[in-house]
């Protein structure tokens, strides 16, 4: 009886092999990786904590300047001894969350760093000082374009009948949060750009589905924009739409 030998099947010669990652072999413990996340958190929070004592000094201005629009006909108005003070530390905050962006993107980036590729690390350090200026350019657009013909038209509703006063506390919330998702919105075109650089999604993709994309942006348009006339939330979804195609063209670079 003759024995048979097996010849193994030949690995294609055009396959190629899945790329080490460089901290390969030097994995982490979950303890480790939550210390680490705690101490990226409490730079942040340190971060954080600078750019609001930075803020202080500005807070005033940027008080004036947030609430230009309501004009010298609307009244601004404390319910309460402290509510000013706290409304002054909230301007203050929202000020240093614009200046502590780069250290919060940074210490993100940082995390899941380990886990990219050294082919995909090289787009990460053009991410942090986008993501910051680009942050930061919403937030501006929403103080100098967006509040201003929202509050104008607010404010405008029966001005013959009814005199506006502004509880401080709910306006600067109205304003800050208004700010705040601006400047996230802003972001989409890197985001694109990323995810098309890790080869989770591509311009084709994307630019087949631009007409899904108009749609969620006047959604989100209609979400973020507190008036219920068109004037506003095209206002909104203009830059929405132009970010999405500005992020399907960044997805084509290489």
């Amino acid at each position: 009886m003759v024995d048979t030998i097996e010849v193994p099947a030949e690995v294609p010669t055009d396959s190629k092999p899945r790329p080490a990652l460089p901290d390969e072999g030097q994995e982490m413990t979950l303890m480790e990786h939550l210390m680490e996340l705690r101490d990226r958190i409490m730079r942040m929070v340190l971060g954080l904590a600078v750019g609001t004592v930075v803020g202080f000094i500005f807070s005033k201005r940027v008080f004036l300047f947030l609430i230009r629009p309501l004009g010298h006909r609307a009244t601004v108005i404390a319910l309460s001894p402290t509510e000013s003070i706290l409304m002054y530390f909230k301007v203050a905050l929202m000020v240093g969350v614009i200046l502590a962006m780069p250290v919060i993107v940074w210490e993100v980036v940082q995390f899941v760093l380990p886990g990219l590729y050294p082919n995909e690390r090289k787009y990460v350090y053009f991410l942090v000082p986008a993501a910051s200026v680009a942050f930061a350019a919403g937030a501006t657009f929403a103080a100098t374009l967006a509040i201003p013909a929202a509050v104008k038209y607010l404010s405008g509703f029966m001005a013959d009948i009814v005199t506006p006063s502004y509880q401080i506390e709910r306006y600067l919330d109205f304003v800050t949060g208004l700010m705040f998702w601006i400047g996230v919105c802003f972001e989409t075109p890197l985001v694109m750009f990323f995810l098309s650089r890790l080869g989770i999604i591509n311009y084709e993709k994307m630019a087949k589905t631009r007409k899904y994309a108009i749609v969620a942006c006047s959604v989100v348009a209609a979400v973020i924009t507190p008036t219920p006339d068109p004037f506003n939330m095209m206002l909104v979804m203009i830059p929405l739409c132009l970010l999405y195609e500005i992020g399907i063209q960044l997805s084509r670079l290489h």
